[in-house]
């Protein structure tokens, strides 16, 4: 059974990082990445974070020794069979205070196999 070393999980209240921008904001997680660190981030990245954040990891594949990419999940609540009020009010408070109700995992393809997602949990695979 292979061990694995050094290995850590990095929760990230989405206010440590709602200040910095797109850069700033994809360095601070690829550097906790590049450490073998599982990152949850509370709330979700915008389209054009996550964009940015895999274009930079490809970036970086090849040129860094062991690392092989990200994987990635978003978890949000399922509203399908919710009310159109409560649908309502999930939309205003998410234009309101930010998309806090999702929870973002992030973490290295060489550590992290898969990530199963279902609106009740997360399951990481490890290798």
């Amino acid at each position: 059974m292979k061990k694995i070393e050094g290995l850590s999980l990095q929760v990230i209240p989405y206010s440590e990082i709602a200040d910095l921008s797109i850069s700033e904001r994809v360095k601070k997680i690829l550097s906790l990445i590049l450490n073998n660190k599982i990152v949850m981030i509370h709330g979700r990245l915008r389209a054009e974070e996550e964009a940015r954040l895999i274009e930079d990891t490809m970036a970086l594949v090849g040129h860094i020794k062991n690392f092989r990419g990200i994987e990635l999940a978003v978890i949000e609540p399922d509203l399908r069979d919710k009310t159109i009020f409560v649908k309502m009010k999930y939309g205003l408070a998410r234009r309101l205070v930010g998309d806090s109700s999702a929870l973002t995992v992030i973490g290295p393809s060489s550590v992290v196999k898969e990530i199963k997602r279902d609106p009740k949990k997360v399951e990481l695979l490890f290798k």
